[in-house]
């Protein structure tokens, strides 16, 4: 079982997360959306839609800094264990809460807004029920997780990080896993169930970056004439084509 779930799982969730977004692209691009409901119900999504996306930019953040940079850097630089740690709980706990708070506000709002409830399809339920269990155990790795059941201190950088940076060599590091808390162990399960369920939910839309806002042209606005200002007389809507040129 342990090689399966750390030696052949992560590989097969990214088989099927590469996959499926390559078909979700070629044969449903109309459908890589949000399937946003703001038409129904704004004032709340104004609040809960940009504290779970900020939050959840600084939880993946914190798990990009925690499972790229070696501990060994870390040390070299100066900075001890115990203030790492700090860091992490106090900003990973506050980043935590945040997307807590934001997560269920959205529940909420799509369980008590009646026509958002009804536009939510099976897969955005089951979504959201892996994605609350995910940020949950997440919560409980960062709380908990640091005290092995025999009562040895565990450091997740000695464990699951070098676990994740061995997968990116090939080379899965299987013992190293092991020696995790359980509490990382299921976070890390249901990690990966929630990027195997991706291209086939919502959350595909996270992998959506509005580049050619880069490089679109200039968006010019023109003004009215004023009312009694010499010249033609404008009137409404467009006008045509090359008008603005002839003037």
């Amino acid at each position: 079982m342990s090689i399966f779930l750390w030696g052949v799982l992560p590989y097969l969730v990214l088989l099927v997360l590469v996959s499926g977004l390559t078909w979700r692209y070629k044969y449903d691009q109309f459908g890589w959306t949000t399937r946003s409901s703001q038409l129904y119900e704004s004032k709340l999504l104004k609040i809960a839609s940009p504290l779970f996306h900020y939050a959840l930019l600084g939880v993946f953040v914190g798990h990009i800094i925690g499972l790229m940079i070696p501990k060994d850097f870390t040390d070299r630089i100066g900075i001890s264990q115990h203030t790492y740690h700090l860091g992490a709980y106090y900003g990973g706990g506050l980043a935590g809460v945040g997307l807590v708070i934001g997560l269920a506000l959205l529940i909420w709002r799509r369980r008590r807004t009646t026509r958002v409830f009804k536009a939510t399809t099976v897969n955005d339920k089951a979504m959201y029920l892996v994605l609350a269990l995910v940020i949950a155990l997440g919560m409980i790795a960062t709380f908990t997780g640091d005290v092995t059941p025999a009562g040895d201190p565990h450091n997740y950088r000695e464990t699951v990080s070098i676990w994740f940076r061995s997968l990116i060599v090939l080379q899965p590091d299987i013992a190293a896993m092991e020696a995790a808390t359980w509490q990382f162990q299921v976070h890390v399960v249901l990690g990966l169930l929630l990027f195997a369920m991706t291209p086939f939910t919502r959350l595909v839309h996270a992998f959506t970056a509005p580049v050619h806002y880069l490089f679109r042209p200039y968006i010019v606005f023109r003004s009215r004439d004023k009312k009694g200002a010499t010249g033609p007389k404008s009137r409404r809507g467009w006008e045509p084509v090359g008008a603005a040129r002839r003037k």
